[in-house]
């Protein structure tokens, strides 16, 4: 039966999850938040998170007693979750994407390129994660697929007069940022559910980003947000930002973190297929041997036991 799942079939069923939520994500990044471009990035970030987290705080308070389990340590976590992987991965794509005008999202995507070299050897050394050798053979192919997805064979220019150069500094910044989140995501969420995981990973970047508005002096950059911009937070809130966390947070309890930032590759695979979708923008034989040679990665890892 399809709903009689077992063990073996756990990680099949989170890597799905994962890679699911990647692909909101890419949705997100093409469809939705270049709507938002003249908003201030901070305010942006705040107010999605904001959002996410009041709807779920309802249901937070219906499992309040799984907050006992948490130590200082756990909440240490959940506090790295939300200043890394909330605030600062959220606000430097962000502000990538706004950078570039959502022109060039290639650039941007160079943050799932390195990614995986983050989570991996944070996974390594916090969590004890030691995946075999062929692990990083196909994970390293992975991440080469994914240069080339998202430069083909040409080299990719970066200097400080054409923007791309900040941006793909900002990419960098966030492969670190959600990298190491999703290492001690993983830590966070060992002793409660991922839907608790999910609550408190909004609340905590929810009060790190009010607290840099509050220091930043940003509170009058609210007065640019009009009735559309919060309709289109609220979609985001409930489809690719506190939805896709909490299918992410299902899948991350059943893979490792190693596993898991692979499967987030499915990111810029889909924001590159929706580029050429609605913007007609064609990959090049380059971007098209890189993405098959991720996908290829992708499926050798699944297979792979760890």
């Amino acid at each position: 039966m399809f709903f009689n799942l077992n063990k073996k079939s756990m990680p099949l069923i989170g890597a799905i999850a994962i890679a699911f939520a990647a692909m909101l994500w890419g949705i997100d990044g093409v469809l939705l938040r270049p709507s938002l471009y003249h908003l201030d990035v901070a305010v942006v970030v705040f107010l999605e998170h904001a959002i996410a987290f009041c709807y779920m705080a309802l249901l937070l308070v219906i499992e309040r007693k799984e907050l006992k389990k948490l130590d200082l340590k756990d909440w240490g976590s959940f506090a790295w979750v939300g200043l890394f992987g909330g605030a600062i991965g959220t606000m430097a794509i962000t502000s990538a994407l706004f950078f570039v005008g959502f022109i060039q999202l290639s650039v941007v995507i160079l943050l799932q390129k390195l990614q995986p070299v983050f989570a991996i050897t944070l996974a390594a050394i916090v969590l004890k994660e030691k995946p075999k050798k062929n692990f990083f053979v196909w994970a390293s192919l992975a991440v080469i697929g994914s240069y080339f997805v998202t430069f083909g064979f040409s080299q990719p220019v970066l200097s400080i007069e054409n923007k791309t150069f900040i941006a793909a500094a900002l990419s960098l910044l966030a492969a670190f940022a959600f990298g190491s989140s999703t290492v001690f995501s993983k830590n966070a969420i060992k002793k409660v559910n991922f839907r608790v995981g999910t609550y408190l990973r909004f609340g905590v970047t929810t009060l790190i980003m009010l607290a840099i508005i509050l220091f930043t002096g940003r509170l009058q950059n609210f007065t640019a947000v009009v009735p559309a911009n919060i309709m289109t937070l609220i979609l985001i809130a409930f489809t690719t930002g506190g939805a896709a966390i909490f299918i992410y947070y299902y899948g991350l309890k059943r893979v490792t973190a190693s596993k898991s930032t692979i499967y987030e590759l499915a990111f810029p695979a889909t924001a590159i297929i929706l580029e050429y979708i609605i913007y007609g923008k064609t990959l090049s034989i380059g971007q098209w041997l890189g993405a098959a040679l991720m996908l290829f990665a992708i499926y050798k890892i699944v297979s792979v036991k760890v």
